[in-house]
């Protein structure tokens, strides 16, 4: 996205494409014989602060493959409808997305990514064996249409300045008596385009013990009205979470809700004071979440090859090892045996000093479950917009 808000992509010429079609017809391998392509990559999920540096590695190594990488952020809720009309218009200005459970949830409702697995197993031999045990459950919500590239047990965690909050919640109840008592001190980010805003919204159900966690429209019932209470006393809900982060350390927020990155790297960037606290509900269950790399439908062929080839580099150790980085999605890595040794001297030093040695006692202690399904979570999002946040969202 430019500095006036509008898209660009790159688009491949007419002319190239022609070739292709001629290369193609003689048998050639398409991306070699084009030659090296240009890679647009979008990113709605902020995953490229962890996963930037593996791309501009394989650009670097395969010059033969790749000639450029254009990369753009968007928002996560504007991207299915930006890929539908691509599609429909049949264009293909975005050959990777990098997104969270948000977008891969609504592309995959909308039928908008190309089928993985088991479509391509043979591209990809073994992946599914390469993950570690969480990041391997997690890699089922993708349903075959994408490849999990980054991993984070996430919360929900409540972050407080401990100058203003002496005694932090425990449980629900006494968050809500904390942000009546303190109305405009507690706010929380768009669940559709929050890490932290909906593992809070997955997460209440765990807590609050309703009926149904896995069903929002139908087993959510102490939950949504928990929120409708909450909503009395949050002043607005930002459109995303380096918003609240802002806030928060601006000192005009007290408390938000948060995930173990969003904790770790606004600290360690000096966004958020170091000396801010986390709290655990006393019995929480962590709901974990991921960064996936999909193709949108309608990418040409000689890219897929490269493509397929980078989805299949991302996922070497060498590259994981880098997904550490300042925390942003602590701790990163989703394949077995990256270890912190592992990562940049930089990343170990981060972790070091702004980590918290009692997130792996709450990891521990504290049962673990995956996000909702994908057509779940698009029916919550919708719910929480309806609601909860439609005369508050900015």
């Amino acid at each position: 996205m430019n500095l006036n808000g509008k898209w660009s992509f790159g688009r491949m010429s007419v002319k190239l494409a022609a070739v292709c079609v001629a290369v193609g017809t003689l048998g050639i391998t398409a991306a070699r014989a084009a030659g090296p392509v240009t890679l647009n990559i979008v990113d709605v999920a902020g995953d490229l602060q962890l996963t930037q540096k593996g791309f501009e590695a394989f650009k670097a190594k395969y010059p033969n493959l790749v000639s450029n990488i254009t990369y753009t952020n968007a928002p996560a809720p504007q991207l299915p409808g930006k890929i539908k009309a691509m599609q429909a218009a049949g264009r293909s200005d975005i050959d990777l997305v990098l997104t969270g459970t948000d977008a891969l949830a609504a592309g995959i409702e909308q039928n908008l990514w190309i089928k993985l697995l088991p479509d391509q197993a043979a591209t990809f031999p073994g992946v599914l064996d390469k993950y570690a045990p969480g990041p391997r459950k997690m890699q089922d919500l993708a349903e075959g249409f994408g490849l999990e590239v980054a991993y984070m047990p996430a919360g929900p965690l409540l972050e407080y300045n401990p100058a203003k909050v002496t005694d932090p919640p425990k449980t629900p109840d006494q968050l809500l008596q904390w942000c009546k008592a303190h109305p405009n001190k507690l706010i929380y980010a768009r669940p559709a385009n929050s890490g932290p805003g909906r593992t809070f919204l997955m997460g209440l159900p765990y807590v609050l013990g309703d009926k149904d966690p896995r069903d929002p429209i139908h087993g959510w019932d102490k939950t949504w009205a928990f929120l409708k209470q909450l909503n009395d006393c949050v002043p607005y809900y930002p459109g995303g979470t380096s918003a609240v982060m802002k806030e928060l350390g601006e000192g005009t927020r007290d408390m938000t809700v948060t995930v173990t990155g969003w904790d770790i790297n606004p600290r360690a960037l000096g966004i958020v004071p170091a000396e801010f606290k986390v709290q655990a509900f006393d019995n929480m269950t962590w709901v974990n979440d991921a960064h996936y790399m999909v193709i949108p439908k309608g990418v040409p062929k000689e890219k897929l090859d490269v493509l397929y080839k980078l989805m299949n580099f991302m996922l070497e150790p060498a590259q994981q090892a880098l997904t550490y980085d300042d925390g942003y999605f602590y701790p990163g890595p989703a394949i077995k045996g990256v270890s912190i040794e592992q990562a940049p001297q930089h990343s170990q030093d981060v972790l070091k000093k702004f980590g918290r040695p009692e997130y792996d006692k709450l990891l521990a202690d504290h049962p673990h479950v995956q996000p909702l399904s994908a057509a779940a979570m698009v029916a919550a999002f919708q719910k929480w917009d309806r609601d909860i946040g439609a005369a508050k969202s900015q």
